[in-house]
């Protein structure tokens, strides 16, 4: 088994897809180490010798933050915020995001400003290592005094509580630890509250979702290439010039890439009795590649904030300052997962407008795609339920960032929503992903029609590769297993095998 050595430098995108690909262990380094335990040392003297009160530290929480608490119940206080703060509802949250989350809390913690002991951040990578990942839920976080419900939930097997799945099963995380041998860990002052406080919920998803939107966004391009040679479409728009006098990067890249696909095609080469093509084809690169513009922004933003510190007191011992701020505040989160959520949207409204070209009937194509229409209906239910996850997608594009409402008595009086923005976007990927796996059910249905004239060698290699798990439909027979196939290929197929290999 492989180690991911978690040190201050910044975790990369590319590193996280490694882990989660990998099944990378993770370990800290000695640097690392050493931040967390001078933390908590500055920590632990500073509660010694202050009779200031430390918010969180020494105090209630939220509106509570005028109670002081008495030394002896400081760890209590912790333990207590733990368990009230676990009230998530709704569906589980996939094991794979819940890893992710438990890899960016570490990361945040390991920077040495939170206070921590160096046995809890040490017990958390044994559960991630070991495969023991606590149960999460949907719902339950407002997005500014961090994602405080989820958290919860990831934070209490530390202390023997709640569910974890090991092994395949859901058990009780006190089962768990019995049979490894492990206590339950007793929190010490600030540990409950560094734990809660944070954003790894939405950033956990969003890092999810980034990895996955540059993944699609290839195979957009891919499938929205075969779908163009299919419905018998012209190269002209996507010709070098056109783009560079607008110099949007995104839309640059797209019309290189459909060249490279195209190059070599008799279809896309041959002669057009049609001047121009619908704009769900003559646009693509326009609209492909604003959407790859927005997920380089969201990108970006989520990569500062898995690097940052966002739990709160923040501690910085070089400076002998404990500051009560605003770090945890999903502001950031917010407003760009919104974007992302508005962006993968566009890419699947476009390409069901594709889905629909196809089976109009148009370009000496069969209506519905199939060689006996009228006793068949062929590829006409495929587009509805393209049709209705897009408009599905349209209603969770609805910001959540531009929503607040008060909690806590009036203390937080303004809050993010990103947990919202975050959870609506991840189904916004999975809808995406099942409207491109219809268009490419479709195109490679279309273009047997225009046999025997071929694509270009690389579209022809994905069809030959496609037709091994869905074949060519004659007559009409059950479909949702083939549309299952395709979002199957899909995943198990790096788009880079055929972009790069051009």
């Amino acid at each position: 088994m492989e180690y991911y050595c978690i040190t201050p430098e910044p975790l990369t995108f590319e590193n996280v897809d490694k882990i989660l690909k990998g099944n990378y262990n993770l370990k800290l380094s000695e640097e690392s180490k050493d931040r967390i335990n001078r933390c908590r040392d500055y920590l632990d003297k500073k509660i010694s010798v202050s009779n200031e009160p430390i918010y969180g530290v020494t105090t209630g929480f939220g509106s509570l933050c005028n109670h002081i608490i008495s030394g002896e119940d400081l760890s209590t206080l912790q333990k207590n915020l733990v368990m009230s703060h676990a009230c998530g509802v709704g569906e589980e949250i996939d094991n794979e995001i819940v890893k992710l989350m438990m890899l960016l809390k570490i990361q945040s913690l390991a920077y040495g400003n939170s206070g921590v002991k160096l046995a809890t951040v040490e017990r958390l990578i044994e559960m991630h290592n070991r495969d023991i990942i606590p149960v999460v839920f949907t719902h339950g976080s407002l997005g500014a005094s961090g994602d405080l419900a989820p958290l919860a939930h990831m934070s209490l097997p530390l202390l023997g509580k709640g569910e974890v799945w090991y092994k395949g099963e859901k058990l009780p995380a006190e089962n768990v630890l019995a049979e490894i041998g492990w206590e339950p860990l007793d929190l010490s002052s600030k540990e409950g509250l560094a734990l809660l406080n944070g954003t790894q919920f939405m950033s956990g998803i969003g890092v999810y979702c980034i990895l996955k939107a540059k993944f699609l966004s290839k195979w957009a391009d891919i499938i929205g290439a075969l779908s163009l040679d299919a419905f018998d479409g012209r190269i002209e728009p996507f010709i070098k010039q056109v783009h560079h006098i607008r110099q949007h990067e995104g839309q640059i890249e797209t019309a290189a890439n459909f060249r490279l696909l195209l190059a070599g095609s008799e279809l896309i080469n041959r002669e057009k009795l049609h001047v121009q093509d619908p704009y769900s084809f003559r646009c693509i690169p326009q609209v492909h590649g604003a959407s790859k513009d927005a997920i380089r922004y969201v990108e970006n933003v989520i990569y500062n904030e898995i690097n940052g510190v966002t739990d709160n007191p923040t501690i910085f011992p070089e400076d002998d300052l404990i500051v009560s701020a605003g770090n945890f505040h999903g502001q950031p989160l917010a407003l760009a997962m919104d974007f992302l959520c508005i962006s993968l949207a566009e890419l699947g409204s476009i390409s069901e407008r594709r889905i629909y070209r196809l089976i109009s009937g148009a370009r000496q194509l069969p209506a519905f795609l199939i060689a006996k229409p009228g006793l068949n209906s062929g590829f006409m239910l495929p587009q509805y339920t393209a049709a209705s996850l897009v408009s599905h997608n349209k209603q969770l594009c609805t910001p959540s960032s531009v929503d607040s409402i008060e909690s806590s008595q009036g203390q937080e009086d303004h809050v993010s929503m990103g947990a919202n923005a975050a959870i609506k976007t991840l189904q916004v990927v999975k809808n995406f992903e099942q409207i491109l796996a219809i268009e490419l059910f479709n195109a490679c249905q279309a273009l047997e029609f225009r046999r025997p004239a071929k694509s270009s060698s690389v579209l022809e290699k994905l069809v030959k590769n496609y037709r091994k798990s869905v074949p060519f439909v004659e007559n009409d027979r059950v479909m949702y297993s083939l549309i299952k196939n395709s979002v199957i290929l899909l995943n198990k197929t790096n788009p880079d095998f055929y972009l790069f290999d051009l």
